[in-house]
């Protein structure tokens, strides 16, 4: 099996539980990433890298011209990873450089599919619809359908179906009989989420318990303003950065955050979400992410225009001040998620190819 996928770990994250789930079934997986994922990727499958990047939206912008000519290089060496690794089948994972690779393998015929992580499809699995056999969607999308598109809900890792709240309350240092909120903006940090979680919790007479992932590039000026206000540290947890976000999920009676592919998580978890969408995702995904949950009932939405201390401390203390509501909204949750979303893809691919046996 040979995975494509690069950039962001919106894409990446999906495709690495893909190939994690076709090693546990014992298929030998191989990876085609971009030169900066290259190192991580190289330590656990064999793996090479394409540089590639996207298209500006103007047409005509000089940065297109670099573009079309990292496409052009990027053709024989996708033709070569192809040749080298000689996949049964061959798993776009989004991000550009899975587009020569997944389009040249279709094209020799090796079939292919490939991961939507968000509620659109992207422009990379727009132009790859011709030649992929499967699309595994994260989200329903209007008019999209069997028997080419399907909807699995988003990839997810064994330890991020797996959490326990028991591990999260435990590596926090959390109190069990005090409520947990749990607030982060993506693996960057977010301004907007940042200050208003600081506005609305950060003081000294916090009688709840926050778990803020602020980024590690605000974390010393974040640190600095919950010294200032006199937040207690043993309620205030300020972290730049945590690889254990599932179990502070799992631990959390209220997740505040943006809603890129994170929302299949907390839906995967059955956690009830504030949602504050970032405003300049591409094709507005992140919007389509929230009212996702939000018409599930299993999330508030606030714009991120509106989105401030007051209004934040609002939403989340009159949610926890209405436990009725909070649970109706993560059995709403636990509805729309899908934790064995990672075993259906892959079950997916396994019936392609059973199929495409026949065929031949």
């Amino acid at each position: 099996m040979l995975v494509a996928a690069g950039g962001t770990g919106g894409h990446m994250a999906p495709a690495l539980a893909v190939a994690e789930e076709l090693a546990a079934r014992r298929a030998v997986v191989s990876f085609v990433t971009t030169p900066s994922q290259l190192p991580r990727i190289a330590e656990r499958y064999p793996a090479c890298a394409i540089e590639m990047r996207g298209f500006e939206r103007r047409l005509l912008a000089r940065e297109n011209v670099v573009t079309l000519g990292k496409l052009a290089a990027a053709a024989p060496c996708a033709w070569r990873a192809v040749s080298r690794f000689r996949p049964r089948c061959v798993v776009g994972g989004g991000g550009y450089v899975s587009g020569p690779v997944v389009a040249l393998a279709a094209l020799r015929g090796v079939p292919a599919v490939a991961l939507e992580a968000d509620a659109h499809l992207g422009v990379t699995n727009r132009l790859l619809r011709p030649y992929v056999k499967r699309i595994f969607l994260s989200f329903p999308i209007d008019g999209l359908a069997p028997p080419k598109f399907v909807v699995t809900g988003r990839p997810l890792a064994r330890h991020q179906v797996e959490a326990s709240r028991e591990r999260g309350l435990d590596h926090f240092g959390l109190i069990p009989v005090l409520p947990v909120v749990l607030v982060f903006g993506g693996s960057q940090g977010a301004q907007s989420i940042n200050h208003s979680c600081l506005d609305a919790f950060a003081n000294r007479d916090l009688e709840i318990q926050v778990i803020h992932v602020c980024g590690e590039r605000n974390y010393a000026e974040a640190t600095a303003e919950v010294q200032q206000r006199g937040a207690p540290v043993e309620r205030y947890k300020l972290v730049a950065y945590t690889d254990r976000l599932a179990d502070a999920m799992a631990a959390a009676d209220l997740v505040v955050g943006r809603s890129g592919g994170s929302v299949a998580e907390i839906a995967a978890l059955g956690r009830p979400a504030v949602l504050a969408p970032y405003p300049y995702a591409s094709a507005g995904h992140q919007r389509k992410n929230a009212r996702w949950m939000e018409e599930a009932g299993a999330a508030i939405v606030i714009d991120d225009s509106d989105l401030s201390g007051p209004r934040l401390s609002s939403v989340v203390r009159g949610l926890l001040g209405d436990p009725g509501r909070l649970e109706a909204m993560a059995a709403a949750s636990r509805r729309v998620g899908r934790p064995a979303s990672t075993q259906d893809v892959v079950d997916g691919i396994e019936k392609l190819l059973k199929e495409e046996a026949r065929i031949t």
